[in-house]
């Protein structure tokens, strides 16, 4: 495993990171907490040190906490998040942030997360929305700092709105955030605009989601594909996004000469050739799955040709609403 600073906080974090969300059994159908728990820890053992869970993911905080106690022999950074406390994704702008992230609210989602991890501390405290009407406004950035004196998080982040990381723009050149989590990936290349640059000259670490698209860009996802009542992959592939992502898949896979097994190999190389991230955080339910995307964390980069031709594949668009 190779690692990769955190923007400028001095943690140096496994570039293959831990994404939990689909094993907290609320979201993703499928999930059973034995097999979540036995892929945490292979992925510990092969060098991953960095998990990401949240209070909104069902059980994940719970699953997550009671296996990094488990291993309290290897040094593994926690990041979960705040969800808003209006509920409402993506935060929309004009909001004025009393509504969405109150220090209180804040505060008070952090205690219930220690609670249901067991864990005396988080390394990363992100809000699960961001709006940079906020910065300068509200009591949120007085509320983190006495959290971090307390010794409750080390580190604040965002979570970016989906497909707006300009959305989070004022905030990383304020100086006041550690790290930002943001949607990047072969299909999503807005990030690199405008976004990246601005993390890498304010040293914010750069935290990666839906690198492979939602399971998009993995080559499993055919015109056939039907999730089941109760996934929510049921509403995001929904109608004919299937055949869209089958079509676009095989474009790539043609223009690469590649199989289309190889496709996630690509996708999380092509994340990982960003000097600016710090990690990609991808699902990984199985041990399988984390075998083979630890993997890829071997120093080979994706050559300029190869970087050329995926940045051709550029597809705008939100499966999110």
């Amino acid at each position: 495993m190779r690692y990769r600073e955190l923007g400028r906080s001095g943690l140096s974090v496994s570039e293959i990171g831990y994404g939990a969300w689909g094993i907290g059994e609320s979201s993703w159908v499928g999930a059973t907490e034995d097999e979540s728990v036995r892929a945490l820890r292979r992925a510990v053992d092969l060098g991953v040190n960095f998990i990401d869970t949240a209070r909104g993911y069902g059980e994940s905080e719970r699953i997550v906490g009671r296996v990094v106690r488990e291993l309290a022999g290897d040094e593994v950074y926690v990041a979960t998040k705040v969800p808003p406390k209006n509920r409402v994704w993506p935060a929309p702008a004009g909001l004025d942030p009393a509504e969405a992230f109150p220090g209180e609210h804040i505060r008070t989602s952090l205690e219930t997360s220690l609670r249901a991890s067991g864990l005396d501390h988080f390394d990363v405290l992100q809000l699960h929305a961001w709006s940079d009407d906020w910065v300068g406004r509200g009591d949120w950035l007085e509320t983190i700092a006495e959290l971090k004196r307390e010794g409750k998080i080390r580190l604040f982040g965002v979570s970016v709105n989906d497909h707006e990381p300009d959305s989070a723009l004022a905030l990383v050149r304020s100086g006041v955030v550690d790290s930002v989590q943001v949607i990047y990936n072969v299909f999503d290349q807005a990030p690199a605009d405008t976004l990246l640059p601005a993390c890498e000259e304010h040293g914010v670490g750069v935290i990666v989601r839906v690198a492979l698209d939602e399971g998009g860009l993995t080559g499993r996802i055919t015109a056939d594909t039907t999730f089941p009542d109760g996934d929510w992959r049921h509403r995001y592939f929904r109608g004919d996004r299937p055949a869209q992502i089958e079509r676009r898949v095989a474009a790539i896979v043609d223009d690469l000469g590649i199989g289309t097994g190889e496709i996630a190999e690509y996708a999380l190389r092509f994340v990982l050739s960003s000097p600016a991230v710090s990690t990609v955080i991808p699902g990984m339910r199985s041990v399988r799955n984390v075998e083979r995307n630890t993997a890829l964390s071997d120093g080979r980069p994706l050559t300029a040709d190869q970087l050329t031709v995926l940045a051709e594949h550029r597809w705008e668009r939100n499966f999110y609403s």
